[in-house]
């Protein structure tokens, strides 16, 4: 009976180290920004979720430099991007919209 345990035991331990854990993998780029000081900034796609009804038009979080920013919603049409606050703002040099529209939108390859 001890030895129906011990093997029990080893078969569990061996079972639970065979599960892994699904990995959470992020786009992540570096970028360079010179504006008077040279920079590098790392934007990091979290989550992202591409609009079934304006295929152009993707809803995202990311990170830039390690702080997560709250989820928006990317223009890559008109260029644009739509915080939670209903405020409409344009893309600016190496923004998280310009990663985002250049590496999902495969028609402006």
């Amino acid at each position: 009976m001890n030895r129906i345990k011990y093997i029990a035991f080893v078969l569990l331990l061996i079972l639970s180290l065979t599960v892994v854990d699904p990995a959470f993998a992020s786009v992540c780029r570096n970028y360079d920004v010179y504006n008077g000081l040279h920079l590098r900034h790392q934007i990091c796609i979290l989550s992202i979720n591409r609009s079934a009804k304006n295929y152009w038009e993707y809803r995202a979080a990311v990170s830039v430099d390690g702080v997560k920013r709250p989820t928006e919603v990317y223009n890559c049409r008109k260029r644009v991007k739509l915080q939670q606050g209903e405020t409409v703002l344009p893309f600016e040099q190496k923004d998280p919209g310009e990663m985002i529209c250049s590496f999902f939108n495969s028609s402006r390859r």
